[in-house]
């Protein structure tokens, strides 16, 4: 690799950083409002609400689109993220 390319792949790999802890900081908020959420659940079989899941997905889908990036990388972050959050509430419940 050529050293002017290393410098641009540094400064590019800077901007990710900053990105990622941008998203670290917005990840937190969004476990925080899960944890309001979970607070609100009177059941363990409330954890996974399917149809929400469902549209949650579909609007991703959508959004992606028209936003011309590939659902594919979108569909797959998002449902990883909601298997982690399913996964965050079922440990943290606390009622019966």
């Amino acid at each position: 690799m050529s050293p002017l390319k290393k410098k641009k792949l540094k400064i590019i790999r800077n901007k990710l950083d900053k990105l990622d802890n941008s998203l670290i900081k917005i990840i937190k908020i969004r476990t925080n409002l899960v944890k309001e959420v979970l607070k609100l659940k009177e059941t363990k079989g409330q954890i996974v609400d399917k149809p929400r899941i469902k549209k949650i997905l579909s609007n991703i889908k959508k959004k992606s689109i028209k936003n011309k990036i590939d659902p594919e990388i979108t569909q797959k972050i998002w449902s990883n993220m909601i298997s982690a959050y399913i996964n965050f509430e079922k440990k943290n419940f606390k009622k019966k």
